[in-house]
């Protein structure tokens, strides 16, 4: 073991004066596509690459240039900067100027257009995802993140799916045949309900496999709805065209594929509660029929009773002043019958009493008898005389 120790400044420090000694690495001009680009504090923080390599960039000052877009070719300024206290490698660049699209997403575009004419993207033969899935097919690396994301997921929300993986490159020289392959194995297996075609962030060589004709057309052509999860959210594919449906990460798929099932379960009980209490609700109301119908029943019965007495009442007050009115009658009938006795003619000769007639007129006094014919008339016949004074 040597005896020489260094601390890590020292070595920091070693490699930064390298990097600054060396003029070559100084006030150049370097160019490749822009894969990612973003500003903070005032300082861009941004990455260029060809097809076989990265170089990490900074540029301070990054509000007075235009900021490139994800995918243009830049020409960068400035000079390779060792930053000894984080041990971090970078270029410092000075100025950005275009350089042209660059080649891959020169290839991105024609390869989009393409597949849009040819009725790739629309929105009409794209197919609904399953409300309620019992398995999904993940096309995907075997390893990494990605696929346990989505096994975690799934089974959070819901035990009881099942998930078949087509274990699939994602990167790389025939990753896209792979990927196309699953796409195809799943689009006949049966019983798939749904496919999701996940990968992880990268740049864009990374993704390049997802953006390749055979995959797009192999997504076209699936028999089964298809749900592509590719990068994060900011990377679009080709793919994510051409799917029924695109999640911006592989765990957000299977958010939007796996059903949960606590909420079916609360769902279903929610309705059992809800069946009972309307059923309860009902027997109530029955209940509640029932009493008012024996009330009813009740109201009627003593109403009919109260109405056949008031009747019969009524009818014996009106027989009462029946009886009372005939009395009545029938004692003026018999004061009517002593008025009339009294004033018999009868009873009246029996006592004595006659009556006499001059010229057809009854004379009730003797002061008016004049000396003609007079008839005096009894009960039993007349007399005719004579007055004589």
């Amino acid at each position: 073991m040597s005896d020489n120790y260094f601390t890590v400044s020292q070595v920091n420090n070693y490699i930064k004066n390298i990097f600054e000694a060396e003029e070559m690495l100084q006030n150049i001009c370097v160019f490749g596509e822009v894969s990612s680009y973003n500003i903070s504090g005032g300082i861009a923080y941004f990455n260029i690459k060809d097809e076989n390599g990265l170089l990490q960039c900074v540029l301070f000052g990054a509000l007075n240039f235009e900021s490139p877009k994800i995918g243009d070719t830049i020409l960068v300024k400035g000079g390779i900067n060792y930053y000894a206290k984080g041990g971090k490698l970078s270029f410092n660049a000075i100025s950005i100027m275009p350089f042209g699209k660059g080649l891959l997403y020169e290839k991105f575009l024609k390869l989009k257009a393409k597949l849009e004419s040819l009725g790739y993207f629309d929105s009409e033969r794209k197919k609904p995802i399953p409300k309620y899935v019992k398995r999904i097919g993940v096309v995907s690396s075997p390893t990494g993140a990605v696929i346990r994301d989505i096994i975690d997921v799934t089974h959070r929300r819901n035990d009881t799916i099942d998930i078949v993986l087509y274990p699939a490159k994602v990167q790389g020289i025939g990753a896209d045949i792979e990927i196309a392959k699953g796409i195809e194995f799943f689009s006949t297996y049966t019983s798939v309900d749904v496919i999701i075609v996940a990968r992880g962030g990268g740049s864009a060589e990374d993704l390049e496999p997802f953006n390749s004709e055979i995959v797009a057309t192999a997504t076209y052509n699936s028999q089964k709805p298809i749900v592509s999860a590719v990068g994060h959210e900011t990377d679009f594919t080709i793919i994510d065209f051409v799917a029924d449906l695109r999640a911006p990460t592989p765990s957000a798929a299977a958010e939007i594929v796996a059903w949960r099932k606590d909420l079916m379960i609360d769902n279903i009980n929610q309705n059992i509660g809800n069946l009972n209490k309307i059923i309860n609700n009902k027997i109530l109301f029955i209940q509640k029929d029932i009493d008012l119908y024996y009330e009813k029943i009740d109201n009627i019965s003593s109403s009919k009773l109260l109405k056949i007495k008031n009747f019969v009442n009524l009818q014996a007050n009106k027989l009462n002043n029946i009886i009372n009115l005939l009395e009545l009658k029938l004692k003026l009938v018999d004061n009517i019958s002593i008025k009339l006795e009294n004033t018999n003619p009868k009873k009246i000769s029996d006592m004595g009493y006659s009556k006499i007639i001059q010229n057809d007129k009854v004379v009730s006094k003797i002061s008016k008898l004049k000396d003609l014919d007079t008839t005096i008339s009894m009960i039993d016949g007349e007399i005719n005389c004579k007055i004589i004074r």
